[in-house]
């Protein structure tokens, strides 16, 4: 079912937010101090293919505080219009029964792009 699931997400839209999250990953890593933030989108890109059935999980906090700070600067980047237009589409998403899957799948897109610092994603 979770295979039916990505594949169905994937024509539905998936590919393209994919894209767009890689277009703009290349984009900030034009930079040198783009570069953890482009690897942050690259992170989001790659569960834009395949959501259903990956978990996210927090990092064991090694780097003392620099996850919180790398995540304070990511949310004057661009993390709230991430955040805010995932949690728009899992609304549009959840008017239906059958969009209820695609609408968590967007809650889960937007707690992560609202600080993506110190998270890891397991595929499954």
């Amino acid at each position: 079912m979770k295979t039916f699931g990505n594949i169905l997400w994937l024509v539905f839209g998936g590919f393209i937010s994919a894209t767009q999250y890689v277009i703009s990953s290349v984009g900030m890593m034009v930079t040198i101090i783009g570069i953890p933030f482009g690897l942050q989108t690259l992170k989001l890109a790659v569960l834009m293919l395949w959501p259903f059935g990956a978990k996210i999980t927090d990092i064991p906090n090694k780097s003392g505080c620099l996850s919180f700070a790398m995540n304070v600067i990511w949310f004057f980047i661009g993390s709230i219009w991430i955040s805010l237009t995932h949690v728009l589409l899992g609304i549009v998403f959840a008017i239906t029964i059958m969009g209820l899957p695609f609408a968590k799948q967007h809650f889960k897109f937007a707690k992560l792009a609202f600080a993506p610092f110190g998270k890891n994603i397991e595929l499954g």
